[in-house]
């Protein structure tokens, strides 16, 4: 059981000119972000009979929105064009993100004029499960809506396995490492990009454990006002501040026994940094409003997708903490470093968005299945989750083309990384020549430029995990020639010895 809560029943009603006055509770909640006040209101009147619709008018009203809410809405639906930028998508772009490290089960609709492929594309890379663009039907939108959130019913209904789903080496080695670490009492540091599965990695420990019986708590320590934070971990006493009408316990207390994952960590407060690290030294706390110590013998979990090193180097982050929150560390791998992985996520987010929809599954045909192996995937396996969303609702049972995949990648951003990174490359590899042919006696331009292949070669056969077959088509080289080349290698280093 994962339990994820927050401060209820210390905060207002969401009333107002946030939302309406009255939320019907058996209904999935709704968010709209919108600054049009007209197009706002016209989706509440339409979608408020299938959804308690909240509605915000900038990233600021959300921030604000979310904090007085008992759990986070299950959908979104954002526009790109905020203030104080509407005429611009950036704002739009950190409100999916934000959300997403709010809630990383929210499913987001983006619903723009900003319309453009780049947009829809960067804005799926994020975290949307679609992009709409304005003016839309409501009774399409309505569906699209149904549509994500039944993907979402799919995923809770589905609970995490025992450990995680994979057969790359990196994966192994974080099973090894997830078995290896269960039942120690230390803290656990997981580091790792967005979107690559630092809960899951999480979840993984506490069912591995022997205090897999008891609930696994998460708190996201982005997703909750600095001033609740403390209040939220420890818990507070009657009259401790202005709404704490009874005593309440914090975290720590219920997660005595079980384990307490604290995502986001980097976004704890500095002031806050060294309860936590008392609480991790000798187990100690106290409640807000309270003298008297209580003791707590939760197992820490803690994530984040910052480098912590450069966060303690800046003064965000204590040194000590660090160190006492590391004593195990483990790392997620990106997507793209998990070779044949990527289709067997694939297929497995295939199989069960098909089986909840209750419709054939897609299948990639081999042009498409050659542009999936070698698509880096930027948002990890919450975007693969995505893309397998929108082709499940796109093309039930067909064969997807190259052409109908590739509309659902980023594409471009990845176009013009490469482009950057080719003249930048260049121009540096003109000055390290440069620098090299001056200091260096007997260069020879063979041996370099043999050292310069095998580098490429042996980085598309760590990507491919070894398939010859694969490499050679990332390298744009026949599999024969490929082997004679690795040949060669062989051949030189034996000769060297």
């Amino acid at each position: 059981m994962v339990v994820d809560r927050t401060l209820s029943g210390t905060i207002p009603d969401v009333t107002g000119d946030l939302g309406p006055g009255v939320i019907d509770q058996n209904k999935p909640d709704l968010l709209i972000v919108d600054d049009d006040p007209l197009i706002s209101d016209t989706l509440n009147f339409v979608l408020s009979n299938d959804f308690s619709v909240y509605v915000a008018e900038s990233r600021a009203q959300v921030k604000s929105l979310l904090r007085q809410l008992d759990r986070p809405p299950r959908l979104a639906l954002v526009d790109l064009g905020l203030p104080p930028t509407p005429h611009r998508p950036d704002e739009g772009f950190r409100l999916v993100t934000e959300l997403i490290a709010y809630s990383p089960e929210i499913k987001i609709v983006v619903l723009s004029g900003q319309s453009d492929d780049t947009n829809a594309r960067h804005a799926r890379t994020l975290g949307a499960v679609e992009f709409v663009h304005k003016p839309c039907e409501p009774e399409t939108l309505k569906q699209l809506l149904k549509r994500a959130l039944e993907m979402s019913d799919a995923e809770l209904v589905t609970p995490p396995a025992n450990g995680l789903l994979g057969k790359s080496m990196p994966v192994e080695k974080l099973q090894q490492q997830i078995r290896q670490f269960a039942n120690a009492p230390f803290p656990v540091l997981i580091e790792g990009e967005s979107g690559a599965g630092k809960e899951l990695v999480a979840h993984s420990l506490h069912v591995s454990s022997h205090r897999s019986s008891r609930a696994f708590l998460a708190l996201n320590c982005a997703a909750i006002s600095p001033t609740l934070v403390e209040p939220t971990l420890f818990g507070y006493a009657k009259g401790a501040f202005t709404g704490a009408t009874c005593s309440r316990a914090g975290y720590f207390e219920d997660a005595q026994d079980s384990t307490l994952f604290l995502d986001e960590i980097g976004e704890l407060p500095l002031e806050l940094q060294a309860k936590l690290l008392r609480v991790l030294e000798n187990g100690e706390f106290q409640r807000v409003g309270e003298t008297q110590s209580r003791v707590s013998n939760a197992r820490v979990i803690a994530a984040t997708n910052r480098d912590m090193r450069q966060e303690i180097r800046g003064g965000r982050f204590r040194a000590d903490l660090y160190h006492r929150l590391s004593v195990f560390t483990l790392s997620v791998p990106p997507l793209r470093e998990l070779g044949d992985d990527k289709v067997l996520l694939l297929h497995h987010f295939r199989e069960l968005y098909a089986r909840q929809a209750g419709i054939s599954a897609f299948k990639l045909d081999p042009r498409a299945m050659t542009l999936w192996l070698n698509y880096t995937c930027p948002g990890n396996v919450r975007e693969l989750r995505n893309i397998v969303i929108r082709l499940t609702t796109k093309c039930p049972g067909c064969s997807v083309s190259v052409e109908q995949l590739e509309a659902e990648l980023d594409m471009e951003s990845i176009d013009a990384d490469h482009s950057v990174l080719s003249v930048l490359d260049f121009s540096n590899l003109l000055e390290a020549a440069k620098r090299q042919l001056q200091v260096q006696k007997m260069f020879n331009l063979d041996h370099t430029l043999q050292q310069w292949e095998r580098g490429y070669v042996e980085a598309a056969l760590a990507i491919t995990q070894g398939n010859l077959t694969r490499a050679a088509k990332l390298l744009g080289i026949h599999r024969t020639t490929l082997y004679s080349r690795m040949q060669n290698y062989a051949d030189a280093t034996q000769a060297v010895k």
